[in-house]
């Protein structure tokens, strides 16, 4: 993705890096998701949106293999992935955050980040820190480097070697995006990264975003209520309305369509000259 928001790849030809073909999730007698289809392309950032209660957790669940679906398939780099783990999609490339950082109060923001890496790429090592804590062992320069280099993109630099006990909101939902990225996955789920975020806090968040997709060749698939960020950074955009699929294209399709302005954004249809709800966010 360039810094404009544009793909580098040519997202006709080039294989999805996470596909999801008609997925359906039932509840009893609830359906959550039907026949829900969605694509994300190499090095690119997708939108999921949608009221509450849409089914954007449900699809969460089930591409990151936490729930298996009644019906569909997923397919990962390639490969079917519906009868998979977690784990074995993490093995493949596959991270994800969740809506409520989950930290390790003791550890500093920079050992977050190496105990990631470890997972991906020294798995032996990782096993005898968690062993023996006080056997922890420093970083060898390409963890160093690896590290480092997500502090800088994501703004961490300073708090680094800080514990993440006490950080601020939005310093530690980069800490969970830094975590993540440190394992170098092929997609990324990002789910309600800006939640409890200020302004200031957003911004910095996204510019780390963009770059994680220019630099590290990864894929976002993020959910976020709000809807003027995601429109603002996504080439694709997926709504989702009572567990269907309604609209899908870029942006300024999202923006113009009326289906998604009714369900979504809360538009009043009333007649010319009266009184609507349009919401400000998507002009």
């Amino acid at each position: 993705m360039t810094a404009s928001g544009e793909s580098r790849i040519d997202e006709v030809t080039a294989p999805p890096v996470l596909q999801a073909d008609d997925i359906t999730v039932r509840f009893g007698g609830i359906t959550a998701l039907a026949d829900v289809s969605l694509s994300v392309p190499p090095t690119t950032i997708v939108g999921l949106v949608g009221p509450n209660g849409a089914g954007k957790s449900t699809m969460f669940a089930a591409l990151s293999g936490l729930l298996r679906p009644n019906r569909g398939r997923i397919y990962l780099c390639g490969r079917d992935v519906t009868d998979s783990t977690p784990q074995a999609r993490a093995r493949l490339g596959l991270a994800r955050t969740f809506q409520q950082v989950e930290l390790f109060l003791g550890l500093t923001v920079q050992e977050h980040l190496i105990l990631a890496h470890r997972v991906r790429y020294a798995r032996k090592r990782l096993w005898a820190d968690l062993i023996d804590w006080r056997a922890w062992r420093p970083p060898d320069p390409a963890e160093v480097e690896h590290v480092e280099t997500l502090l800088d993109m994501l703004g961490l630099t300073d708090v680094a070697r800080q514990p993440v006990a006490g950080l601020p909101l939005g310093v530690a939902r980069r800490v969970e995006m830094g975590r993540a990225l440190a394992r170098s996955p092929s997609v990324l789920l990002l789910d309600e990264p800006f939640s409890g975020l200020d302004a200031r806090e957003t911004e910095q968040v996204l510019a780390g975003l963009v770059r994680t997709v220019n630099e590290h060749d990864v894929s976002l698939l993020l959910v976020e209520h709000d809807v003027a960020v995601v429109l603002g950074v996504s080439t694709t955009v997926y709504v989702l309305d009572f567990g269907m699929l309604i609209a899908t294209g870029p942006p300024e399709h999202i923006r113009t369509n009326a289906a998604v302005r009714t369900a979504y954004l809360g538009v009043d249809t009333a007649p010319a000259g009266t009184s609507g709800r349009a919401d400000p966010s998507v002009h």
